[in-house]
C-alpha cells in the first residue's frame, strides 16, 4: 500500500533551483531553517516545550508535506494514511519538520499531528515475521506473526518490550522491531 505520493521530479527540480528564488525568500528560508535547527540543538521544542525529536502520528489520512515551514512552499509529497508514526526533528512556529520510517523529512502544520503513539514494525530482516506475545517476558505463547510494515497502536513499553495493539491483535513485541519508539524509552 503506497501511503506517500511523491511529486513529480521536475516540480521539485524546479522548487530547489536557487536562480528561481529573489535574494529575500532565500534569505527568509536560511534563516526558518536555521532558527529550527537551533531549537532541535536544545532537545527542548522552542514553541512547543516538548522535546525534539519526538515521536507522533499523522492525525488525519490525507497530510501534505511541503519543503519549508510556510504554505508558500511548495508541497513535496503527501501521506494518505492516519496513525502513521513519525519523528518530530525541529519546530518552527506552528510547523514541524518531520521524518518518517525511509528516512524522508517536510515540514507539516502541527495541528496535522497526534500525540498518540504508534509504530510500525521493522525488523532487520524485513522479509522476517514478527512473533507477538502473550505476555513481556519472551517465555509466553506467541499469539500472532506479523509482517514488517504493520502499523500498531502503542499502549505500554517497559524499556525492552512494547504491548501493542491493532486490527485482531494484541499483545508483546521487542522494543527494537518498532520503530516509532526510542531504544530503552518507556511509556505507559
Amino acid at each position: 500500500m503506497n501511503v506517500r505520493e511523491r511529486m513529480s521530479p521536475n516540480s521539485i527540480w524546479r522548487m530547489m533551483q536557487p536562480w528561481r528564488l529573489p535574494a529575500a525568500a532565500a534569505l527568509a528560508i536560511a534563516t526558518c531553517f536555521a532558527s529550527a535547527n537551533a531549537g532541535s540543538d536544545t532537545g527542548v521544542g522552542p514553541k512547543s516545550g516538548l522535546p525534539v525529536p519526538r515521536f507522533v502520528s499523522l492525525k488525519p489520512d490525507r497530510v501534505n508535506v511541503r519543503g519549508g515551514p510556510t504554505r508558500d512552499h511548495e508541497v513535496t509529497y503527501v501521506y494518505t494514511r492516519a496513525g502513521l508514526p513519525v519523528e518530530i526533528t525541529a519546530e518552527s512556529d506552528n510547523w514541524r519538520r518531520i521524518r518518517d520510517w525511509e528516512g524522508s523529512e517536510g515540514w507539516v502544520y502541527h495541528s496535522l499531528l497526534s500525540g498518540k503513539r504508534t509504530a510500525l514494525l521493522a525488523p532487520k530482516d524485513k522479509t522476517q515475521l514478527v512473533p507477538l506475545y502473550d505476555n513481556s517476558d519472551g517465555d509466553g505463547a506467541v499469539v500472532a506473526q506479523l509482517q514488517a510494515g504493520v502499523q500498531a497502536s502503542v499502549k505500554r513499553c517497559t524499556g525492552v518490550w512494547c504491548r501493542i495493539a491493532g486490527p485482531r491483535f494484541d499483545g508483546w513485541v521487542r522494543q527494537e522491531q518498532l520503530w516509532g519508539v526510542y531504544a530503552n524509552e518507556k511509556i505507559e
